[in-house]
């Protein structure tokens, strides 16, 4: 089992920045890790994710603003984020996944990101 924990959201200006961070109660270093998010009536989306191995993915939309990385020893994943625009106001979520067999799928409760002026 592990908890993941996410911190860091909060209300920032249009063109402003933000590090979330999603700490895990356990280790992560195989886990597929990820961040999503959902604004109010709207679905739950894949933000960015980055590989046990490192390699990363990001929706087109935060292309060249937002950043995934990790820290294995820490077992924390962050999203930093640039350039922020009114449209990534959401609740962020963070996501930890395995396949070893057996499928080991675990969410954060979410942290709030408000983008406006």
């Amino acid at each position: 089992q592990v908890q993941l924990v996410e911190s860091g959201g909060g209300l920032v200006q249009p063109g402003g920045s933000l590090r979330l961070s999603c700490a895990a109660s356990g280790t992560i270093n195989r886990y597929a890790m990820g961040w999503y998010r959902q604004a109010p009536g709207k679905q739950r989306d894949l933000v960015a994710q980055i590989t046990s191995s490192g390699s990363t993915n990001y929706a087109d939309s935060v292309q060249g603003r937002f950043t995934i990385s990790r820290d294995n020893a820490k077992n924390t994943v962050y999203l930093h984020m640039n350039s922020l625009k009114p449209e990534d106001t959401a609740v962020y979520y963070c996501r930890a996944d395995l396949w070893i067999g057996l499928r080991y799928d675990y969410w954060g409760q979410g942290t709030q990101v408000t983008v406006s002026s």
